[in-house]
C-alpha cells in the first residue's frame, strides 16, 4: 500500500493520472481507479499494489497510517 498527498484537487488528479499512465506503459493496464471525478481521495488498485492519493485534509481525516501504529503497552507501576 502506498499513501501519498497532493496539494489540491488538481494536483491529486494529476498524480493519479500520471500513476495510471505509468502503470499502463509498464504493462499493468488493468489498474482501476476510484475517486478521479472529485479528486479528494483517489484509490488506484493495481493488483498487488494499492495507491491512495489524498488532499491533505482528507488524508488527516481518514488517517490510514494508524493501521500500522502500535500502541505501547502500559508500563507496570513500581
Amino acid at each position: 500500500m502506498i499513501i501519498a498527498s497532493g496539494r489540491s484537487h488538481r494536483h491529486v488528479g494529476a498524480i493519479a493520472d500520471h500513476i495510471l499512465r505509468a502503470l499502463k506503459e509498464a504493462g499493468h493496464g488493468r489498474a482501476r481507479a476510484e475517486g478521479l471525478a472529485t479528486a479528494d481521495w483517489v484509490l488506484i488498485d493495481a493488483g498487488d499494489v494499492v495507491v491512495h492519493v489524498f488532499r491533505p485534509e482528507v488524508r488527516t481525516f481518514y488517517n490510514l497510517e494508524r493501521m500500522w501504529s502500535v500502541d505501547s503497552p502500559d508500563k507496570p507501576e513500581g
